[in-house]
């Protein structure tokens, strides 16, 4: 709670173009095996996400919600022994885009990829905030370019205003 109580300061007082913060609770509390820490670890950080989600939505900025690896949704192997490792399994990138300050490009809808992996998030971030991304980078951005179609041989219609 402590760290969302900061994040919310900083939220608030709208000086950072970026801010990042990572909810250690679950994967913590999974690799002790204990199903009730980490159901309660979920909990907590479930409140603290929408404590800090409300935050930044007042100020009408953008939040993404990303995991580098799962643990704590997977707490028993097949024999329902303790699984105490990081799992493989897809996580989710979450893009919740503010009012107060839209993608540029993209209107009301910023459509996203479906194949994306943890190498596009910098490259994701960068776009949203409008800046070169390095030849270094080898991501890109998870957020699609906005689309339009062109149609060819189209047939001019005549109104009256």
């Amino acid at each position: 709670k402590e760290v969302t109580e900061v994040a919310i300061t900083a939220v608030e007082k709208q000086i950072y173009s970026l801010i990042v913060i990572n909810y250690a609770n679950p994967d913590m509390v999974g690799h002790t095996g204990v199903m009730d820490a980490a159901v309660n670890a979920v909990k907590t950080v479930d409140y603290c996400l929408g404590q800090l989600l409300d935050s930044i939505s007042k100020v009408g900025g953008t939040a993404i919600i990303i995991a580098d690896h799962g643990n704590a949704e997977y707490m028993c192997d097949e024999q329902g022994s303790p699984w105490t490792a990081h799992t493989t399994n897809p996580v989710p990138f979450i893009l919740i885009e503010g009012e107060g300050r839209k993608i540029p490009g993209h209107g009301t809808k910023v459509p996203l990829r479906r194949d994306g992996c943890l190498a596009d998030v910098a490259p994701t971030i960068l776009e949203i905030l409008q800046l070169p991304q390095p030849p270094e980078m080898t991501g890109r951005s998870i957020i699609e370019n906005a689309g339009y179609d062109i149609q060819q041989n189209r047939t001019p219609v005549r109104m009256g205003l």
